[in-house]
């Protein structure tokens, strides 16, 4: 775990980040690199990280993205609608790769494919894996419904409609893996959207159930090792 905060608009929030690792022994590409590189790093040992992958350009999905990108001379990639979020954290450098929806990346034999999925930030995408039924959804889609930044939902109605009109067209048994929480699957999720579209997630208030500041921030890197037929 690593110490850290969020400040939105000058409120620290809790933020514990899940940084997935995809890969096999020798090749990986790192996903929403939250703050402590040392950490990440540790945990591809002497795999090459062919790129680093940031669904949203908030601080801590980008935090550690070009630490961790360094050591390897990896390309980072970031949608371009994100880049002045990106900014926020790095000034100084821009992402290597704009990615676009439909977009692919590959590693170990198997593909990533780029779904636009905006709402929390306007650059926010996810990454299904066919060959894994897994999506990482940063943090469009989590556990306990859909990402909030702050307590708050920026733009609801664009990110209902990119979870139903992209991840929930997924088959029911696909992972979801985010970047905040545990992980679930597109069926356990998908039987509430009704509820969600209905005005269910705007109800009452949850200010009061939130705590104060400041607070810890905690990074879990996370490795998937594929074991596909023929190895």
């Amino acid at each position: 775990m690593t110490e850290g905060v969020v400040d939105v608009d000058g409120v620290e929030h809790k933020v514990e980040n899940n940084t997935w690792i995809l890969g096999d022994d020798e090749d990986v590409i790192v996903i929403d690199p939250a703050r402590d590189a040392e950490k990440i790093l540790e945990k591809v040992g002497e795999r090459e990280v062919l790129a680093v992958i940031c669904t949203h350009g908030l601080p801590d999905h980008v935090g550690a993205a070009i630490e961790v990108a360094a050591r390897d001379e990896a390309v980072v990639a970031l949608h371009p609608k994100d880049r002045p979020l990106w900014r926020l954290t790095w000034p100084q450098t821009w992402p290597d790769i704009d990615m676009e929806d439909e977009g692919l990346f590959e590693v170990a034999d198997v593909q990533l494919e780029v779904m636009s999925t905006p709402g929390i930030s306007p650059g926010g995408v996810s990454l299904y894996c066919e060959a894994l039924s897994a999506v990482f959804t940063g943090k469009t889609l989590q556990a306990d419904g859909p990402g909030k930044i702050g307590g708050e939902y920026p733009a609801l109605a664009d990110q209902l409609t990119a979870i139903g009109g992209a991840l929930f067209t997924l088959k029911h048994n696909t992972r979801v893996l985010p970047a905040h929480g545990e992980e679930t699957t597109i069926g356990d999720l998908e039987s509430q959207f009704d509820a969600w579209l209905s005005g269910s997630l705007t109800r009452g208030t949850v200010a009061e159930d939130e705590p104060e500041g400041p607070l810890t921030d905690g990074t879990r890197a996370a490795g998937i090792r594929l074991n596909l037929p023929g190895e």
